[in-house]
């Protein structure tokens, strides 16, 4: 089975304003978080049950947290599996960030 990978508006913003952050300090680095984030998102289309439950598991069993490595820390990627065939992305921040909650 497949999952569909859809967007927030809020979680559009979140990934455009981690690009913008590195952007700022070098070209090629903010590619490659783009590129690392997308690749990781991969993991959502097939298997969005093997992320960890977000907030150990306070908002039920489908709110979920994607963490993306990358440099000396990295991404988390807070998604739902909100449908027998999709997951929405919610949000996304660097993980020195606050949290979600």
């Amino acid at each position: 089975m497949s999952y569909r990978v859809r967007f927030t508006e809020e979680a559009k913003k979140d990934v455009e304003r981690l690009y913008s952050f590195l952007l700022e300090k070098d070209l090629e680095l903010a590619a490659e978080a783009v590129d690392a984030i997308d690749q990781a998102l991969t993991v959502l289309k097939k298997f969005p049950f093997s992320c960890r439950k977000a907030a150990g598991g306070r908002h039920g069993p489908f709110l979920r947290e994607l963490i993306v490595p990358f440099g000396s820390a990295g991404y988390v990627v807070l998604f739902e599996i909100s449908g027998p065939d999709t997951v929405t992305v919610l949000a996304a921040r660097h993980q020195r960030e606050s949290d979600f909650y």
